[in-house]
């Protein structure tokens, strides 16, 4: 004989609550939650503009060089 997974412990469920607390478990357990992912930053126009430039020594020569 199968063994039962669930059991009610107070009141009277109906077959149809039986299922769907059934299916609200599966689903919860069947999707695994996703990792956040990063937005790809080689297509965003803020990627291509100049940082500030700062004042001081050797700000010219660095003002030549890429950021």
């Amino acid at each position: 004989m199968a063994q039962s997974y669930l059991r009610v412990v107070h009141g009277a469920a109906t077959p149809e609550e039986v299922a769907a607390l059934v299916i609200a478990v599966a689903t919860r357990a069947a999707t695994p939650p996703r990792p956040a992912q990063k937005p790809a930053l080689w297509r965003n126009p803020a990627h291509q503009m100049r940082t500030a430039l700062s004042p001081g020594s050797g700000a010219w020569r660095a003002s030549s060089r890429p950021h």
